[in-house]
């Protein structure tokens, strides 16, 4: 059963004339809910307040006409899609041109006729009811589809913070490292995108959003490094270090393979592999894997180099100390065109305060319990 045709359709009749007002109810009362006033203002009100099916609208009323009235009804985004049918004397052409230039969908001349009143009435409310529907109908699919891009989104973001942080769980020194530097990746990210920089055609709200939720999986790849290589206690030796140089290859594989298999090429997807694969290239071409320079580096892997050296240098590891924020910062600052780009440092010394309150925020325990200067 259709709830809404259930429903007696409201019409609201707006005349000076109390008869008028009289003929018409008693026409339509059996059929419908009747709504009756006498002037402009209160017809504008009664429509916002009531959402009526269909108006019949005098022309000539003592404050405001009827065009007036009808102008205002479809200027307001709660009233426009009301239908409005005019009744008036008048029965030039021209009058019911300029009623239907102001969104009119008919014009009724005097003296009612009972019949054309009635079949006029039942067939715009039947337009109307069925608009009405499909409006109401509409409204709840966007919100449907509205929560469900949500759970999508949700989802994604859980199973990449879950993804990540199996890599994580296999580096015992990592500590809160993931959220750290995604919140040093959405502060790089939206100083460029609210200075009008370069970057900012790049770098709606949107993509700062994405490079966000991309962060964590920068080091996805060390899920495929041995144990003994990845929880080793001190440096790496030359051997040591290259098998490890080989996550970001590992983990930019993975990303392709889920592309090839899914048949997708999302923003999201393209973004994190730019990540994952050339965070540690370098601006001078001395990084890896591939030895790129300067801007053929993906920007959103060099925004991730700054950010993940930075919490490298604060953070402590079980063969060495972190770094103060200011020791930290002036290597960054001395990496500068060789190690990072320059616009990014410059940015970092912009932030450098909301960086130190981020590490701060998401300090490691041992960092929290004051065992790292």
């Amino acid at each position: 059963m259709d709830l809404y045709a259930a429903v007696k359709p409201t019409i609201l009749v707006v005349d000076e004339s109390t008869s008028n007002l009289e003929l018409i109810a008693s026409l339509l009362q059996g059929s419908y809910t009747v709504r009756l006033v006498r002037h402009g203002v209160k017809a504008l009100e009664a429509a916002g307040d009531e959402s009526p099916h269909l108006i019949l609208l005098d022309v000539s009323m003592p404050d405001i006409d009827g065009y007036e009235v009808c102008r205002r009804l479809k200027a307001d985004p709660f009233t426009r899609e009301i239908p409005v049918i005019f009744l008036t004397d008048r029965s030039t052409d021209e009058d019911e041109e300029k009623g239907m230039d102001l969104g009119a969908v008919d014009y009724i001349t005097r003296p009612i006729k009972p019949p054309i009143l009635l079949s006029r009435v039942k067939a715009h409310c039947a337009v109307a009811s069925t608009a009405r529907t499909m409006r109401i109908d509409k409204e709840y699919l966007e919100v449907e589809v509205a929560q469900r891009a949500q759970e999508v989104l949700a989802l994604r973001d859980t199973t990449v913070l879950a993804l990540a942080s199996l890599a994580e769980t296999r580096d015992t020194d990592t500590g809160n490292h993931l959220r750290r530097t995604q919140h040093y990746v959405r502060a790089l990210g939206n100083h460029f995108r609210t200075r009008g920089t370069r970057f900012a055609n790049f770098l709606s709200a949107d993509m700062v959003d994405t490079l966000f939720r991309c962060a964590p999986l920068h080091d996805i790849g060390k899920v495929g490094i041995a144990d003994r290589i990845l929880r080793k206690n001190g440096p790496f030796d030359q051997e040591e270090f290259e098998i490890m140089k080989t996550h970001t290859v590992l983990g930019r594989d993975a990303i392709v393979s889920s592309q090839m298999a899914g048949g997708l090429q999302l923003a999201f997807l393209e973004v994190a592999r730019d990540i994952i694969y050339s965070h540690h290239e370098k601006w001078d071409g001395s990084g890896y894997p591939q030895g790129l320079a300067g801007d053929r580096i993906p920007f959103a892997a060099r925004l991730m180099a700054v950010a993940d050296v930075y919490d490298a240098l604060i953070s402590r590891r079980a063969y060495k100390s972190g770094m103060s924020h200011e020791q930290a910062a002036k290597v960054i600052v001395e990496g500068s065109g060789t190690h990072f780009d320059p616009d990014i440092v410059d940015a970092f010394l912009a932030v450098a305060a909301d960086f130190r309150s981020i590490a701060a925020r998401f300090a490691d325990p041992e960092r929290a319990a004051g065992a790292v200067a």
